[in-house]
């Protein structure tokens, strides 16, 4: 298999664990063209709620192993979001998507330094990292 395959199909698996994480169809299609697995269409009106939704979400959080977790996806889907066309804007730090409430799980404290807006930075970083890495 290539690597651009392992690839493609590793971001479906994470594309499908969000998608049950958020309640949010992601709008990826498989198989559409002549029963190929390979293939994958993509409604973009449902990829563009999603990644938005995604983006909330991960700048919602300041739990330190959600973010390790989600960063690296979630940068990956803004970027393809943008390459097709969508508007994703990174939500400000006066944003209640940014913000958020600050919530505590007791198993994993909260970061002090972990900001809402050293989150919302980071993702644009990656994100445009993302973009300068894929394939055109």
């Amino acid at each position: 298999m290539e690597p651009v395959q392992r690839c493609g199909r590793l971001f479906l698996r994470h594309v499908e664990a969000l998608e049950a994480e958020l309640g949010l169809p992601s709008g990826f299609r498989q198989g559409e063209y002549a029963g190929d697995p390979d293939t994958v269409v993509l409604d973009r009106a449902v990829y563009a709620e999603f990644v938005h939704g995604l983006v909330a979400w991960h700048c919602r959080t300041r739990h330190g192993v959600i973010l390790a977790l989600s960063e690296g996806f979630s940068a990956v889907a803004v970027a393809l979001a943008r390459r097709a066309g969508i508007a994703v804007e990174l939500p400000g730090p006066e944003s209640s998507d940014a913000a958020g409430g600050a919530r505590r799980d007791l198993q994993a404290p909260v970061d002090p330094r972990t900001t809402p807006e050293a989150v919302v930075t980071a993702l644009g970083r990656r994100a445009r990292e993302m973009d300068r890495q894929m394939d055109r």
